[in-house]
């Protein structure tokens, strides 16, 4: 069994942490799941993008509840143990569904890409039976990953303390508890981080440097704001998403502190949170299904 040390070991701060945590993952559920709700039933929605969006709300939905209601219980509870299978399972899922959301970060770029470069083959380029294999193709490769990563980090033996130094099972943490010398699992995990981080981060950058040659290309100022607009909800979930993940995993084992805590609470539970109001509040087609399907509801 290993010990998840948590957050903070202070006592006093246990309980108001506790309170903000599980008001956040309320919020994160709620938003999250009203909003696939939302693209299911608003025939409005029923578009590539969406159908993305939709996948993408439900990747934060389950990573987001891999981590929090374990993080919420260690915080009130005594007992932090947990077994080593239960270890393997929460680092295999997290990582399964954060690649996921990378991958499908790429193919909502894709489609932005395709909706504005080439309106015309739009249709054929981004049929539901594409938005499928992309879909499937990113849990795919998400599944591949995931066991790489899950084998790398648990494949040697553990002896010494068992106490890992964080309030999930990360694979930095976990390492460090390793009997033999893990610095080629350590330089194979980030390998492989790097190699998912940055293929899906240059799709994105390549398809937004099309699209931004082709919006600086349009005569038109009202269609250069409208694209501009259909894009600005994706490009501040890749900042959101990015930033603090290429800060937690594109980096030496030695080089991780006491600020991976933070990098960590921001990625797996603010970022899942924040996501459903970035796609919502600056989205007029979302504001007005969502003003539809409630006018529905009060006629009812």
């Amino acid at each position: 069994k290993f010990i998840l040390l948590g957050i903070t070991d202070t006592p006093w701060a246990q309980a108001p942490l506790f309170g903000l945590f599980l008001l956040i993952y309320i919020v994160t559920l709620a938003g999250n799941m009203g909003l696939m709700v939302l693209v299911w039933v608003a025939p409005s929605l029923h578009t590539p993008m969406y159908f993305f969006l939709a996948h993408f709300s439900l990747a934060d939905v389950c990573y987001s509840t891999v981590i929090s209601p374990r993080m919420l219980t260690d915080l009130l509870a005594g007992d932090k143990t947990i077994s080593w299978a239960g270890c393997v399972a929460q680092f295999h899922l997290f990582a399964l569904f954060v690649t996921a959301e990378c991958c499908l970060l790429a193919a909502m770029a894709y489609d932005r890409h395709v909706a504005i470069c080439h309106p015309l083959r739009y249709v054929l380029l981004v049929s539901p039976r594409a938005c499928w294999h992309l879909v499937a193709c990113s849990y795919l490769v998400a599944s591949l990953s995931a066991l790489l990563y899950t084998g790398c980090t648990f494949g040697g033996s553990f002896c010494g303390p068992r106490r890992v130094d964080h309030f999930f099972c990360d694979a930095s943490p976990v390492l460090r508890l390793a009997c033999a010398h893990t610095r080629g699992r350590e330089l194979a995990i980030l390998g492989l981080a790097s190699a998912n981080g940055l293929a899906t981060s240059a799709a994105i950058l390549l398809s937004y440097g099309r699209i931004l040659r082709a919006v600086l290309g349009m005569r038109s100022a009202p269609s250069r704001a409208g694209a501009f607009r259909t894009c600005a909800s994706h490009l501040a979930s890749v900042a959101v998403f990015y930033g603090s993940l290429f800060f937690m995993y594109l980096q030496p084992a030695s080089w991780h502190g006491g600020q991976d805590k933070v990098a960590s609470v921001f990625y797996t539970v603010v970022s899942p949170m924040l996501n459903p109001f970035i796609y919502s509040l600056r989205n007029t087609e979302v504001r007005a299904a969502l003003g539809k399907c409630r006018r529905r509801m009060l006629n009812l």
